[in-house]
């Protein structure tokens, strides 16, 4: 594989003479299949011949290779003096040195395993563990729960036996200030349901989990926050259907502004669930309840477009992937809405609230509704469980509002 980023069959036979030469093949191969281009590929191969030089010199053999001998390689660079490497980027050769010894692990040519890049505290393992195995609950609500979880375990310590009220309550009213209402209300269910996991382990007092607070909030007060239909066609239109990135994120907004699909949901979105001949769209949303929605045509043309021209190659099963390698499924749901940011700014809308991917949601549904859809379609195809969800949508009804309000009363003066 090396001959496809080399010419020179000296520089290929440099390679392959060496202590490690078939595993810069390996390495040669990984980079093709993710997508790399020469010019890179080149960079994180001379990187890793790097590596295998400073080992030699350290007599370190290469498959007792392991994270702490990268971290002193990392600590060598800034000082470097080896023979044709000392001039190199020290990210780039620290990027390409990890990325080779990552593939040697994956492939087990080197002995020492893989370290996590985060090693989540024992309490939180083995809550995700009875989350899954007690209440089915998915990966994404456990990352969210997690971030919430390692921060209070930061903050108060990792023996429960030491939790006490005060404390629990002080550290979600702190956050309370300084977060929306949404985040603070996802730490109090995150901290409720970690609570209830340690009573039922026998870790901590029962009944603790009522000291965490109820935030208050009032069903339905708020407006939803949307988009003007000229909004949000200009966002769309934002979007340079002639190049890989505009026809993949013109993808993305059509789904999210005409099928109201939230960002997990284009996250989640695999090329099985494409039903082409039936016009369907599999999603499996929240609560993992699957729906099949229409695919529409001006939906179905722009996801040909991106699928036939503007997707690299890639093994990944989902239907959007990065646009720059390697080529992998797009990590979460910030991603998306971080694609609808830059196309609010491109087109110069500015945004009523903070979300992003979400105000298309609201925007589909508000504009279904002025143009004369019930709050049942609109449940429809929103997937809300309950009418109620979908009330909210009602308040921005201002034609149909005016026909029943009801005149002041006026009061005679004294």
């Amino acid at each position: 594989m090396l001959s496809e980023f080399f010419e020179s069959p000296a520089r290929i036979r440099a390679f392959r003479d060496g202590p490690a030469g078939p595993m810069f093949d390996e390495f040669a191969r990984a980079l093709s299949r993710a997508g790399y281009a020469e010019i890179t590929a080149r960079r994180h191969l001379r990187a890793a011949e790097h590596l295998v030089y400073w080992t030699a010199r350290k007599s370190i053999p290469v498959d007792d290779l392991s994270d702490q001998h990268l971290d002193r390689f990392d600590r060598h660079l800034p000082r470097c003096r080896c023979p044709n490497y000392g001039r190199s980027a020290r990210l780039d050769v620290r990027c390409g040195a990890r990325m080779f010894l990552r593939c040697l692990q994956q492939a087990g040519v080197v002995k020492a395993p893989m370290k996590s890049t985060e090693e989540d505290p024992p309490l939180l393992t083995a809550f995700g563990q009875w989350m899954r195995e007690r209440r089915g609950t998915s990966e994404g609500t456990l990352y969210n729960y997690g971030i919430h979880i390692r921060e209070l375990l930061q903050k108060l310590g990792e023996e429960p036996r030491n939790f006490e009220a005060r404390s629990l309550r002080k550290f979600v009213m702190d956050a309370s200030e300084e977060r929306g209402l949404a985040a603070a209300k996802t730490r109090t269910t995150a901290l409720r349901m970690f609570l209830r996991f340690l009573i039922a382990e026998g870790q901590c007092a029962v009944g603790l989990d009522a000291a965490i607070p109820v935030l208050a909030h009032w069903r339905l007060a708020p407006l939803p926050r949307y988009l003007q239909e000229d909004e949000v066609e200009r966002v769309i239109a934002s979007c340079d259907p002639t190049s890989p990135v505009g026809q993949r994120d013109r993808a993305i907004l059509l789904l999210l502004a005409r099928l109201g699909l939230r960002a997990g949901d284009i996250v989640g979105l695999r090329l099985c669930d494409l039903d082409w001949r039936g016009a369907w769209i599999h999603v499996c949303g929240k609560g993992r309840r699957h729906t099949l929605l229409p695919l529409t045509q001006e939906v179905g043309q722009a996801l040909v477009a991106y699928l036939q021209e503007g997707r690299p190659r890639s093994n990944d099963e989902a239907v959007f992937v990065r646009c720059r390698a390697p080529y992998r499924a797009l990590r979460s749901h910030c991603a998306v809405s971080a694609i609808v940011d830059r196309a609010l700014r491109r087109a110069g809308v500015t945004r009523p609230s903070r979300g992003a991917a979400h105000l298309l949601r609201h925007s589909v549904a508000t504009s279904m509704l002025r143009h004369g859809a019930s709050l049942q379609d609109i449940a429809v195809l929103l997937r809300h469980r309950s009418i109620e969800t979908t009330q909210i949508y009602a308040k921005v009804d201002v034609t149909s509002l005016r026909r029943i309000a009801q005149p002041w009363p006026e009061l005679s003066s004294c």
